[in-house]
């Protein structure tokens, strides 16, 4: 088995798609209107209008009620990252973490939460295979 995307439903995929493309540097690809990617090396954040639903499961979800799931992207310097992200809602301002990882934690403009991180320790950096001198 392999992990291949989260996928968020909105009512407005123009305007999560770009922020995500803000926030990580990485353009959107859109297949329609109703549904983008942002693709990255370990895996892809899909971005499907609520119309989308009705092709499999209209009643599956709702959009923007999110309670319990936060999505993470590790970055080279989230405290550069930090200082980007002005309009973002920022729940936590970076902090280091007990486990070797500074996190950054805000929310989308649908209300998800979204934790931007880098290892800073040598055992948070080997976690991901990074070296000493290697960040994100």
């Amino acid at each position: 088995m392999d992990f291949v995307s989260l996928r968020i439903v909105t009512t407005d995929v123009a305007r999560l798609a770009a922020f995500y493309e803000k926030a990580t540097g990485v353009r959107p690809v859109w297949a329609t209107e109703d549904f983008a990617e942002v693709p990255t090396p370990h895996g892809t954040l899909a971005l499907a209008h609520a119309r989308t639903l009705a092709l499999f499961a209209p009643d599956a979800c709702r959009p923007a009620a999110n309670e319990s799931v936060i999505i993470e992207f590790r970055v080279p310097d989230v405290d550069r990252l930090r200082t980007t992200l002005s309009g973002a809602e920022i729940v936590a301002e970076p902090t280091t973490m007990p486990w070797g990882n500074r996190s950054c934690l805000t929310r989308d403009p649908d209300g998800n939460l979204v934790n931007f991180f880098t290892p800073v320790t040598d055992a948070a950096k080997a976690k991901y295979g990074l070296t000493a001198t290697a960040t994100a």
